[in-house]
């Protein structure tokens, strides 16, 4: 199958099964959402959903968390990954807000990663889920799925797989393609055991047609 192929196969079945995609983090407001994906790194969006209730509920906007501690922020977060840095990425991040950008998130993935603990995953995730702008976030699920399904090719970093995603997609669905990619591997597309018999794209996956093959052919020698 060409590439073309896949990545018509794979906008048409997404769009169709899941066209909302979204986010499964818990947020209310675009800082809401910036903490809690400077959060997740390394660690589950279940383990910071737990967390950031009360954490929203003492730090209700930039301005108060800016006027916080590192300390008194590790007391909310002591149960995700790296507490120590995140705590201390938090506190930065916003006062970085309140002194460049006026509390308020800004838009540009170029702006965004000015601002502490934020990196170019973390931008695109602000960009594209809160501004709807064509930008694709890579994580390890996207970096893992992108491959697999033959959507990306000799892409080994995570810059060279968004670059590749965001050339061959439709621009109209780059910001929720992200989402399709982190969903399918968070449920179905494991990294050490994918669900390949439960999955629904098989007749598209570059993995699974190799897998197969190999397994036709194990059977063939035995």
């Amino acid at each position: 199958m060409l590439k073309k192929d896949r990545y018509k196969a794979f906008v048409e079945y997404f769009s169709t099964h899941n066209p909302n995609a979204e986010t499964e983090l818990h947020y209310s407001n675009p800082y809401e959402l910036l903490v809690a994906v400077i959060l997740s790194a390394q660690c589950t969006d279940k383990r910071i959903n737990q967390v950031t209730p009360a954490l929203f509920e003492r730090f209700p906007d930039a301005e108060s968390l800016a006027a916080s501690s590192q300390d008194e922020v590790f007391t909310y977060i002591r149960s995700v990954s790296y507490p120590n840095n995140k705590a201390k990425h938090l506190v930065g991040m916003a006062q970085k807000l309140q002194d460049d950008f006026n509390g308020v998130v800004p838009e540009k993935v170029e702006d965004l990663i000015k601002l502490p603990g934020v990196g170019r995953k973390t931008a695109n995730v602000i960009s594209s889920v809160v501004y709807n702008n064509p930008a694709m976030a890579v994580d390890t699920h996207v970096f893992r799925v992108s491959n697999r399904l033959g959507l990306t090719s000799n892409a080994t970093t995570p810059l060279a797989v968004e670059k590749q995603l965001v050339k061959y997609l439709p621009e109209e669905t780059i910001a929720v393609a992200h989402h399709w990619l982190i969903l399918h591997g968070r449920y179905i597309c494991l990294a050490r055991s994918p669900k390949c018999e439960q999955c629904p794209i098989t007749y598209f996956c570059k993995y699974f047609e190799k897998s197969r093959k190999a397994e036709l052919i194990t059977k063939q020698s035995n």
